[in-house]
């Protein structure tokens, strides 16, 4: 098999499917490959967060691009379904950053983000019986909650396919090729694929894949488990989404009778993304049910139900890189780090613009680029929290 495309996109999470949408609908010849199926990596295993709360302003301006496609699905995409439920989100920082958090919700409103702060008074309002007596302030974002991650990227793929992009499952990319400085395109398993443009979204993968072009990135995978909660009887499933940096926990319901709970603490990086998955032990069992009955005392009548674990490619300052590198026609759309969800429908749309026009203009990219880590510019926001996953 030799065939062609304009476009090979390697990766098909919801950043993979993403790009090939927005690709597609300026009328590229795209081919996404994916050595699984799509949405088979991190996408599948994220807690489908959308918030548009971030320390740095990059950020929040790309996942405040990307919150309308969330509430506008059918009229911005028009295939599939990615489920958006609006609960609210809260943010939540130890009294000693609370300072950086007032600053950051000034910088998002002068974005035009619907956010403001709230007093402890507010949060045990939004979620009852919650432990506030740490709470300086908090961030509330009345417009935000969370999406299906597997039918936001099955959506898109489904959306870039009416479009004309193809999808090639179960199809490892083995290296891409190069002649005289220039991506001419991949090599796998079934064949070759021509093509002058190739971008690396291969998630836990995408140091590999970039390898075979002479192309060192900081990504390393990054491992994270997740559990899901019986809510007590009588308990109600409406309550925001919620980042409590200082107990290091999030959660947010999950249907009508369920919590997800996830730590921020105590993640593994590093290894081969290759090595099997491995089942949430009873030790991180037992810190979750600690870390979410220290803030959510009612949970201890709650039962534990479910647990899974995923992979991303995370990067030193746990931020995307989103740029050309290497030969021309290489683009890197990787290095995620676990928080890549919400921001992907923005990111697809900057990365079709500079692959295709050069630049982009949803949102400014252009400090995501590969080379702030040998120039040590790590993006770190102007009022900063520290690290996410620690």
């Amino acid at each position: 098999m030799n065939q062609t495309a304009d476009v090979a996109i390697v990766g098909a999470g919801v950043h993979g499917a993403s790009l090939a949408f927005h690709l597609a609908r300026r009328g590229a010849d795209v081919v996404v490959l994916e050595r699984g199926s799509v949405g088979a990596g991190a996408t599948g295993r994220s807690s489908g967060f959308v918030r548009m709360h971030y320390d740095l302003e990059a950020d929040s301006r790309l996942a405040w691009a990307s919150l309308p496609y969330f509430q506008d699905w059918r009229g911005r995409v028009g295939d599939g379904d990615c489920s958006f439920v609006q609960t609210g989100f809260v943010q939540l920082v130890p009294p000693e950053l609370a300072d950086a958090l007032r600053a950051n919700v000034e910088m998002q409103c002068g974005i035009g983000i619907e956010t403001r702060l709230v007093g402890p008074a507010d949060v045990s309002a939004l979620v009852p019986g919650m432990v506030v007596d740490d709470v300086v302030v908090a961030a509330y974002e009345p417009s935000s909650g969370y999406a299906d991650p597997d039918g936001t990227a099955a959506g898109f793929m489904a959306a870039a396919r009416r479009l004309g992009a193809r999808l090639v499952t179960g199809c490892q990319v083995e290296a891409v090729t190069v002649e005289a400085g220039r991506v001419t395109g991949v090599a796998t398993a079934e064949g070759r694929w021509s093509a002058p443009t190739v971008v690396d979204a291969a998630g836990a993968w995408a140091a590999e894949i970039a390898r075979t072009v002479g192309v060192e990135i900081p990504v390393q995978p990054w491992r994270h488990n997740t559990a899901y909660f019986g809510l007590p009887s009588g308990r109600s499933p409406v309550f925001p989404v919620v980042i409590d940096f200082a107990g290091g926990i999030y959660f947010r319901p999950e249907g009508r009778a369920l919590m997800l709970v996830g730590l921020e603490t105590d993640n593994e990086v590093g290894g081969s993304p290759d090595r099997p998955d491995s089942s949430m032990d009873a030790s991180t069992t037992d810190v979750m049910v600690k870390g979410i009955c220290r803030r959510l005392p009612w949970m201890e009548n709650g039962t534990f139900r479910a647990a899974h674990g995923g992979q991303d490619g995370i990067t030193p300052d746990q931020r995307p890189i989103l740029c050309q590198a290497g030969p021309s026609g290489f683009f890197l759309d990787c290095g995620h780090s676990g928080t890549g969800f919400k921001t992907a429908p923005a990111i697809g749309a900057c990365m079709a613009e500079l692959i295709l026009d050069g630049h982009a203009q949803t949102a400014d990219i252009s400090g995501y680029g590969l080379q702030r880590f040998s120039e040590d510019r790590p993006l770190v926001g102007a009022n900063a929290y520290g690290m996410l996953w620690r």
